[in-house]
Parts: C-alpha cells; sequence; structure tokens
C-alpha cells in the first residue's frame, strides 16, 4: 500500500506517524489508517 521496506513502516509505528493494531504475534495497519496517513503527508505538503 505505502510502497515503503518493512524498515521504514516499524518506524513510522514506532514513532506514531501510522497507526496500528497488535492481533496476537502481528501487528496490522488498516487501510483507512494508511489513507490518513497519506492525507496528513499531503496536508503538510500544501
Amino acid at each position: 500500500m505505502l510502497g515503503y521496506g518493512l524498515s521504514k513502516t516499524k518506524q513510522l509505528v514506532a514513532t506514531g506517524q501510522i497507526r496500528s493494531i497488535k492481533d496476537g504475534g502481528n501487528r496490522r495497519i488498516l487501510p483507512a489508517w494508511v489513507d490518513e496517513y497519506i492525507n496528513r503527508l499531503v496536508e503538510e505538503a500544501a
């Protein structure tokens, strides 16, 4: 979805820039949260 590698995605989650939830041993990022992140980037760039 984002086109980022694993380490960049982990960094975004760790810094709170993109939301995620813990699901058992996995971490999930919902598509709506990806949209929120992208919209925030667009607003900051404008």
